[in-house]
Order: structure tokens, then C-alpha cells, then sequence
């Protein structure tokens, strides 16, 4: 959890994403915050060495749609792992906490269904100014941290 003591972005260079094949989904709301972190995610992704054309960036409306393209990508594409990207920030209405409960559950089934990674970054705040720390700002960038994980958990199961 990122906080203002600490930017957990930061990570160690010693990873490699080099012949691995990974797709990330990006929520068209609050492109604002979904951009940044698809950068930080693509950045990452290419700074770590996958090659371009084992990356796939593919977008859906919203948080909520992000399960179901997890799978499809993973039904249809040989690929390693997805990276679900996306930004729900609390409104007037329980509708927050319904978008939120669903994709983290969904996000949650399609990576143990098909067990492979299915990478959690979705933002969960109650402000857009928590969001923009979180999305390139003073807390980092989850999409970094997102890039990170995808790769470890491949390599972990690769060597289990």
C-alpha cells in the first residue's frame, strides 16, 4: 500500500520479462489515471526487456469489464499473464463499492480459473488527487508495481 512515506515503485532492475508474453487492459474511465498507469506499465514492461510484439494493450469501457477481457485473452492468446488496469473512485453511491467488490472478485476467478497471473491494478480511492498520487504522482505509480508483479509471478511459475 503505497503511502506518504514511501513510493513503491521503486523495484530492482535484476528482473527480466524477456521472452515473456503479457497483455494489459486498460478501463476507458477515468482516462486521466488509467493512462498513467498503463505508461508506468508499458514502460516498465519494455525497460525489463519483453519484446514489442509480446506486448498487447487492449481497452474496455470500465473496471467492471476488465475480468471478462482477462479471460478471453487468456481462452484465446498464448500469452503469460494480463495486466488489469483501471481507477474507481467513490461517488454519492454504493455503486463504488459494487464496481469494486466485482472486479476484484472477477479479476480474482479468471487468474485462479486459468492459473495463470491475472494482475490487480485498480485504483480504489476516494479522491481523483489520491488517484494522481498513485498514477505517476507522489505515491509512484501502480502501473510500475503491476509491471513488476506480472513478471515475478511468471518467473515464479516457471520455476515451481
Amino acid at each position: 500500500m503505497a503511502t506518504a512515506l514511501k513510493n513503491l515503485s521503486d523495484h530492482n532492475n535484476s528482473i527480466s520479462a524477456a521472452g515473456m508474453k503479457i497483455a494489459v487492459v486498460v478501463a476507458e474511465w477515468n482516462t486521466e489515471i488509467t493512462e498513467g498507469l498503463k505508461k508506468g506499465a508499458v514502460e516498465t514492461l519494455l525497460q525489463q526487456g519483453i519484446s514489442e510484439n509480446n506486448l498487447q494493450v487492449h481497452y474496455v469501457p470500465g473496471c467492471f469489464e476488465l475480468p471478462l477481457a482477462a479471460q478471453m485473452l487468456l481462452e484465446k492468446q498464448n500469452i503469460d499473464a494480463v495486466i488489469c488496469i483501471g481507477c474507481v473512485i467513490r461517488g454519492e453511491t454504493s455503486h463504488f463499492d459494487f464496481v469494486c467488490q466485482g472486479t476484484t472478485y472477477g479479476i480474482q476467478s479468471v487468474s485462479l480459473k486459468y492459473n495463470k497471473p491475472v494482475v490487480f491494478c485498480v485504483l480504489t480511492d476516494n479522491t481523483i488527487d489520491q488517484s494522481r498520487a498513485r498514477s505517476g504522482g507522489v505515491h509512484g505509480n501502480k502501473g510500475v508495481e503491476a509491471a513488476v508483479t506480472a513478471i515475478k509471478m511468471i518467473a515464479l511459475q516457471k520455476v515451481i
